[in-house]
Order: C-alpha cells, then sequence, then structure tokens
C-alpha cells in the first residue's frame, strides 16, 4: 500500500490550489471518485487479515474525512467567490420602469355610461335603477300602452311562461321606462332622474341587437315644458360630443308615453365616411339625424304613477347607449359590441384610470 499520509497531503494541497469548480471537481474523481485512490485503497482492505485490516483502516478513513471535509469547504468558497463576483458584474438599474403588467379595459358602453352619470349629475338628475326582467303593467300599462297596443304583440318581445302574484305577465323589459314608472311610484314629485341599462327585443341585424342599452330621463315639477327638454339635452350633447356647435330639431311624432311626442334630431356632416356630430343640418354639407325621442309625459302615465296631471307635468326623452357611444367613438358596427373580440376591445377600450369628468373633460383620453 502507498504512503496515505503523503498522498493525503498533497491532495489537500491540490484541494486549496483549485482555482474553480471544475478544478475542484477533478480533484474529487482523482480521491473520492470511484477510481480515486482513497476508493481503492478502502477495496483493498476487504482482502487483508483483521489484525492488517486493524492496522491500516484508521489512515484510509481519516484521509477520506479529511479531502471530504476540504472538497466541501473549497467548494463553499469559490461558489461565495463566484456569487460576489456576478453580483458585481451584474447591477440593477432601479431607475428603469417596471415591466408594463396586462391590464383590462373599460367596455365603450361602460364608459360613456359613466360619462352619462356625470354629466347628468352636473344637471342635478339621480341615476334610477330597475329590474331587467318586468310585468306587463310596469313595461306597457302604466307606460299608456293597453292589451292591444302592438309593442305587446310576441314577436316584439321575449315573454317567459310564469306570472306574478298578481296574475301579470312577465317579460325581459323592451325599455327602461318601467325605471320611470317605479321612481314615481316610490319618491312621488318633483323628480328628476335618468335610468341607464339593459333593455331587450327581438330585433337582430347590422343596427339592431336583441339585447342593447338605453338611457331614459325624467322630469316631473310644476310649470314644466318642452323649452326645459330642449335646453336639457342641448345642454347633455354639447356637454358629450365636448363641442358647441350641436344644434337640434325637434320633429312632431307618436309615442303612447308622451303627448305632445318629438324626435330629435342632431345637425351632423361626413368627414372621411364617419358621422361627425356637429353644426346646423341645413347648412351645406350637412343633414338631419335622428337620435332619440321625447316629449311631454302623457297625463295618463302621470295618473298611473299615483301623480295629479293638473298640479304636476314633465317631460321625457331616450337615447340608445349603444348608438352615442358609435357616433362619438368612430365605431360603425353595433354587432361589434357584443362579439367579445379581444382586438376591438383593445382598439376601442377604455383605462379604468380615466374617469370621466366635467372639469377635465368626460371623453376618453387620446
Amino acid at each position: 500500500m502507498t504512503d496515505i499520509p503523503s498522498q493525503t497531503e498533497a491532495a489537500l494541497a491540490a484541494i486549496a490550489a483549485s482555482a474553480t469548480l471544475d478544478a475542484l471537481e477533478a480533484q474529487r474523481l482523482e480521491t473520492l471518485g470511484k477510481k480515486g485512490w482513497v476508493s481503492l485503497a478502502l477495496k483493498t482492505l476487504g482482502g487483508m487479515s483483521p489484525e492488517e485490516r486493524s492496522a491500516a483502516a484508521p489512515a484510509i478513513q481519516s484521509a477520506r474525512a479529511s479531502i471530504s471535509e476540504a472538497l466541501d469547504a473549497k467548494k463553499a468558497a469559490l461558489e461565495a467567490a463566484a456569487l460576489e463576483e456576478q453580483l458585481a458584474r451584474e447591477t440593477v438599474d432601479l431607475t428603469l420602469p417596471a415591466p408594463a403588467a396586462p391590464k383590462g379595459s373599460v367596455h365603450p358602453v361602460s364608459q360613456v355610461m359613466d360619462e352619462l352619470a356625470e354629466i347628468f349629475a352636473d344637471l342635478g338628475f339621480a341615476v334610477a335603477t330597475g329590474p331587467e326582467i318586468e310585468d306587463d303593467w310596469h313595461n306597457f300599462t302604466a307606460l299608456n300602452m293597453d292589451e292591444t297596443h302592438p309593442a305587446r304583440a310576441m314577436h316584439d318581445t321575449f315573454y317567459f311562461p310564469d306570472k306574478t302574484g298578481e296574475g301579470r305577465e312577465i317579460l325581459l323589459r323592451t325599455h327602461t321606462s318601467p325605471v320611470q314608472i317605479r321612481a314615481m311610484l316610490d319618491q312621488g314629485a318633483p323628480i328628476r332622474i335618468i335610468a341607464p341599462g339593459r333593455v331587450y327585443r327581438s330585433d337582430s341585424d347590422a343596427t339592431h341587437t336583441p339585447m342593447f342599452h338605453q338611457v331614459e330621463g325624467l322630469v316631473i315639477d310644476k310649470d314644466i315644458h318642452l323649452g326645459h327638454l330642449k335646453w336639457t339635452l342641448e345642454t347633455f350633447f354639447k356637454a358629450f360630443f365636448e363641442r358647441e356647435d350641436i344644434v337640434l330639431r325637434l320633429r312632431p311624432s307618436y309615442f303612447p308615453f308622451t303627448e305632445p311626442s318629438v324626435e330629435v334630431d342632431v345637425g351632423y356632416s361626413n368627414e372621411g365616411g364617419r358621422r361627425v356630430v356637429g353644426g346646423h343640418g341645413d347648412a351645406p354639407g350637412h343633414a338631419w339625424m335622428e337620435i332619440g325621442g321625447s316629449g311631454m309625459v302623457n297625463a295618463r302615465v302621470l295618473e298611473f304613477a299615483g301623480l295629479d296631471p293638473k298640479e304636476w307635468q314633465g317631460f321625457a326623452f331616450g337615447l340608445g347607449i349603444d348608438r352615442i357611444a358609435m357616433l362619438k367613438y368612430g365605431m360603425n358596427d353595433l354587432r361589434a359590441f357584443f362579439d367579445g373580440d379581444p382586438r376591438w376591445l383593445a382598439h376601442y377600450g377604455f383605462s379604468p384610470f380615466d374617469q370621466p369628468t366635467l372639469s377635465a373633460g368626460v371623453g376618453a383620453k387620446a
């Protein structure tokens, strides 16, 4: 057997001199590997007599322990030095902005609803809500549409097979006007509210969808007239479209819940294939476009709501939220609002942090 102490001393010196982890690994294989001299020396113990084994084993075991301890210590020192070198070489610039995190966006309908609420709140209107599943009394009868009115036809509305406890038909509301009835019954007069929300009608084409969004406004007070209605709508449209040259035209029409009734037209022009609201409809290059319906609240509707039409009167109006969103932000197909296409939302979505305010502008930031 070779001189174990001398080999051990040489191995410890080589380990101490190892400058890299690869060099250290080579020393481990040379000593403690399967073919290393320490491992081979341990195997020779099996062919010795008990007396010879007792004499040789302590030196071999001591060599293995010393070399193993030296390898572990040197490996820890080399790894620590490598880490220190890496930290000195690689720096983190804390002044750089953090990577952009994925974020959601506000749907254009939600954005416009926020704009509506902001503008009308400044005019003293409260936001009222009501159930989307209505009974036919609130949806039709109380709005001066009796059982023979065409709007009650099955192909115009979505009815449920169930009925209320009073035996009334149940359906998905066809407008947000039932919210006006409920508000008048609950609050009485005077009242000044807008009622935005989802409504349902069995229409489906490029300009109609079975479910869409509508906002209706209601003012009930004393000595209210059409002049108040026109001023309110003009003020709203100027703030919403962020233009002062908004011109409205009230055109006679018919709605069962208002008398007199008027369609609301707005002047617009075509610019680059897009309808741009603003200017007088009779001016060169301009035309009129219907944008909503309105009128003075019918006396029968006031009576259904428990108000005396001799004491109270008011006006109501209705606008399609999806439609005015299309006009303001240049969208050309109503169906895209409900497709759920993330590319469309990425293009027209709005930041949740850009809340509309009258002081900073109700429109989405460019």
